[in-house]
């Protein structure tokens, strides 16, 4: 039996990545969700020396639903998980997988050249039909 090839992240990371300013408010977070068709935002840096983060739908219902708060009043920096660890594109799926498994992630940015060029999620690997 052959095996199969390799699979690199860049094979199965989705190349849209939606940004979101950290002094935005859960509700705006919500809201660009819907608009973009996506569960994760990326949070812009500050500066050149800042680290991106990253919201998901669970942070915007831990931040607000569980703890029963205004989505208005919710700002992203809050919820947010930050620094984000981002994969190099190239990097092999099954360590992708084993990384995002340890650090209790479920996606995380993809980089090439210093760019953020994609996102890469243990869902979409299955959801997908990308792995098996």
């Amino acid at each position: 039996m052959k095996k199969p090839q390799r699979l690199r992240v860049s094979d199965v990371m989705s190349s849209k990545v939606v940004y979101i300013d950290g002094m935005a408010t859960a509700k705006q977070a919500a809201e660009l969700m819907r608009q973009e068709k996506t569960e994760a935002l990326i949070v812009s840096k500050r500066d050149e020396h800042d680290a991106h983060g990253i919201v998901v739908v669970q942070d915007l219902v831990r931040a607000v639903i569980l703890a029963d708060m205004d989505a208005t009043e919710v700002n992203v920096f809050e919820m947010m998980t930050k620094p984000v660890l981002p994969v190099p594109a190239s990097m092999d799926i099954r360590y992708v997988v084993r990384l995002l498994m340890r650090t209790e992630m479920r996606r995380a940015p993809v980089e090439e050249n210093g760019e953020l060029v994609g996102v890469v999620s243990l869902s979409s690997l299955i959801l997908d039909e990308l792995l098996f």
